[in-house]
């Protein structure tokens, strides 16, 4: 490591005038990504504005329409929230069974968001379920959001202050994990509401993405049965040393019926 500046941000207002005093500075949420990369100097900041602390990212509200969450809410609190548990058990689901307990207890949603991992949990939930990212400036629909690897449309000082997640009629994630690191080798995220079906795909590309062909597939017919039966495209799709291509296209339908599976029974 080496020598940086650090300071709280009392409201999202500071923090922002102090991201645009030093173009070098970035800012801290949970600091599961950016610290690491700190390490191996592959980041060097002159100083770290910590937004952890502004008591407005830190709310969660949740009526029957909107869950929204506070950008500097860990993801231990969305998945041990009784209201999200209630309304959005697909959502508590995904934040319960990201990384460890210690990414769980320190990791926060805006942070995730920002970094835009092409193997993040949280994507596939924001994407899928169609929600709004709130910033500073503006409002940011999902669809809109996610530009490619570890890119957002946020601009360089943009601070995300909340997540609105319209409330479906049913949701589920569904997720092959890396024994290692749990992030995703594919993650499944599937919502049905008044106006369809959505599937958005983690893990398996650049970036996240809607699976189009499972949508329309699920939209005319919301059974496992239909799920499986999609053949995915897998020319776009990533190959590592974890899977290849082939194989992450395999695993997106077989997951997507799962996670219609946990749907159906109430999941």
């Amino acid at each position: 490591m080496y020598a940086f500046d650090y300071q709280r941000a009392s409201d999202a207002k500071a923090a922002v005038a102090a991201l645009n005093a030093d173009s070098d500075a970035k800012y801290l949420a949970g600091g599961q990504s950016l610290l690491p990369t700190m390490r191996l100097r592959l980041a060097q900041p002159s100083q770290l504005i910590d937004v952890t602390r502004i008591a407005a990212l830190k709310e969660i509200k949740v009526d029957a329409k909107t869950v929204t969450i506070g950008a500097a809410v860990c993801h231990a609190d969305v998945a041990g929230n009784a209201d999200i548990q209630r309304v959005l058990p697909g959502l508590a689901g995904l934040a319960a069974n990201i990384g460890d307990r210690q990414v769980r207890a320190l990791g926060t949603i805006g942070g995730s968001l920002a970094n835009n991992d092409p193997a993040a949990c949280y994507p596939a939930a924001v994407l899928g379920l169609n929600a709004t990212v709130v910033t500073d400036r503006r409002r940011i629909t999902a669809d809109d959001f996610f530009v490619g690897m570890y890119e957002t449309a946020l601009e360089p000082d943009e601070l995300i202050t909340a997540v609105e997640f319209p409330v479906p009629e049913r949701s589920a994630y569904e997720k092959f994990h890396n024994p290692a690191s749990h992030f995703a080798l594919v993650g499944v995220f599937v919502a049905k509401g008044a106006d369809g079906v959505r599937v958005a795909v983690t893990g398996a590309a650049s970036s996240v993405f809607r699976a189009t062909a499972l949508e329309q597939a699920l939209s005319a017919n919301f059974t496992q049965a239909a799920a499986r039966a999609v053949t995915i495209d897998a020319s776009t799709l990533n190959t590592d040393m974890h899977a290849s291509a082939d194989y992450r296209g395999h695993l997106i339908p077989v997951l997507a019926a799962r996670a219609v599976g946990g749907i159906s029974s109430g999941g």
